[in-house]
């Protein structure tokens, strides 16, 4: 394959590897797609996402904070960017930030399974349970 200077085409091979678990071959295609584009909402959201899953939680947030400020709302950055800020100790960001994802996209089950895990995590098991039983999943503890 020629080398081609749509960033697009590189963030949709690092979806593409994201799928199949190849994690380092997706980071280094966003990279490629990032270095092209910087400003590319996908491109810093596929770049958080991929940085959270290999547990580099600070460094996910600030690529899933600049995709959020270029996309502002979308469901699925706010839920990625919510988890990491509870990841990363920040309990009442992260839940804050689940709950806003929430109100967007109210039957996302992904959002309210994480939200749950979020507010079982600080003691708030009834509330937690209670969003798990809406998504038809077994309460913890």
């Amino acid at each position: 394959v020629k080398y081609n200077f749509d960033y697009r085409l590189y963030e949709e091979l690092a979806d593409i590897y994201l799928y199949k678990g190849e994690l380092d071959k997706a980071l280094k295609s966003i990279n490629f797609a990032l270095d092209l584009n910087s400003l590319s909402a996908t491109g810093n959201y596929l770049k958080g996402f991929i940085l959270l899953s290999k547990d580099k939680i600070d460094e996910s947030i600030k690529y899933l904070e600049k995709s959020n400020s270029i996309m502002g709302n979308n469901s699925e950055v706010l839920r990625n960017l919510g988890w990491a800020y509870t990841m990363a100790g920040n309990t009442d960001k992260g839940i804050t930030i689940l709950r806003r994802a929430l109100v967007i996209s109210p039957d996302d089950e992904l959002i309210t399974e994480d939200l749950a895990m979020a507010l079982i995590g600080i003691g708030e098991i009834s509330e937690g349970n209670g969003l798990l039983k809406k998504i038809g999943k077994k309460n913890i503890l």
